[in-house]
């Protein structure tokens, strides 16, 4: 299955997903250690993220956390469009997650390659950006408006997903978008609880019918914290296994905190699974034993 991402073309197959890293441009994300954080640091991180795997880098500019305000559209932009002018400088693929649409054209003026909205396409004026700029776009399931929490009743989520998605994608093709453009994404805890975004992913096989890449954004999620317990920055090996429902669709991409870690999983399974041949020899010197001191 092929993606096309402006100059980039993707080709996706089944049990190795491109690695999205994600680069927090704010001060408030819900995993990242709070305050302000420098263009040069974020742009050392994106590069070290691509040197650990990712194939895009997924840059924001407003947390989602639904217990901050929105900030206004030209603070986003001032964070998010340095960044992205960076590092598609720098020849990364770049992604902006962001819903609305001005700071989506301001990104993708600066080289965005995709929009990962997750607002399900509130302002379709935001797929008419894409569209002019041959960027991909990702829509996102959910019920609820951007920076709200609820739990909506659900008579069968799965069903809901397939549903909304379908529909806000024939409003982005009608606004311009290619189908080679569109990637879905189940929305994980977007107005679903703990149980409805499990559910979700031991039924993500039934969101084959939508004939496009699905990206999992499953890292250090609600989720993984209320099975294990564990505080976002703690919750990286619950968000490795929570991987394997993108391992077992056609078309995937996985959006991670971390990307070494994610790779390293992707390797070590397609060896132990037969889909890459396993190295010959010994293992050098250097690995076998940590350095001394």
């Amino acid at each position: 299955m092929r993606l096309r991402l402006r100059d980039t073309l993707l080709e996706l197959e089944r049990g190795r997903p491109p690695i999205m890293g994600i680069v927090n441009a704010t001060p408030d994300s819900f995993s990242d250690p709070p305050g302000e954080k420098a263009l040069g640091r974020l742009a050392d991180r994106a590069e070290a993220l691509v040197e650990a795997g990712a194939a895009i880098v997924d840059a924001g500019g407003e947390s989602g956390r639904t217990d901050r305000a929105a900030v206004p559209e030209r603070e986003e932009i001032a964070r998010v469009v340095p960044l992205v002018e960076r590092l598609a400088g720098r020849g990364m693929v770049v992604s902006v997650d962001t819903w609305r649409a001005e700071p989506a054209r301001a990104a993708l003026a600066a080289g965005a390659a995709m929009v990962n909205d997750v607002s399900g396409l509130a302002d379709p004026v935001l797929a008419e950006h894409c569209a002019e700029a041959g960027a991909g776009l990702v829509i996102t399931h959910t019920r609820l408006a951007p920076k709200t929490k609820g739990f909506p009743a659900y008579e069968d989520v799965i069903a809901d997903v397939l549903e909304l998605v379908r529909r806000r994608s024939v409003l982005a093709r009608e606004r311009g978008i290619g189908l080679e453009q569109l990637v879905f994404d189940p929305g994980i805890d977007l107005a679903k609880t703990p149980a409805e975004s499990i559910e979700v992913l031991r039924r993500a096989h039934e969101l084959e019918v939508l004939r496009r890449p699905l990206l999992f954004a499953t890292s250090r999620k609600d989720f993984v914290g209320a099975l294990t317990g564990r505080a976002p920055g703690a919750r990286d090996a619950g968000s490795l296994a929570a991987l394997e429902p993108a391992l077992g669709v056609p078309a995937a991409i996985v959006r991670v905190h971390d990307v070494a870690g994610t790779a390293d999983f992707l390797r070590v399974r397609a060896a132990l699974r037969g889909e890459v041949e396993p190295p010959g020899g010994a293992l050098e010197e250097s690995l076998r034993r940590e350095a001394l001191a």
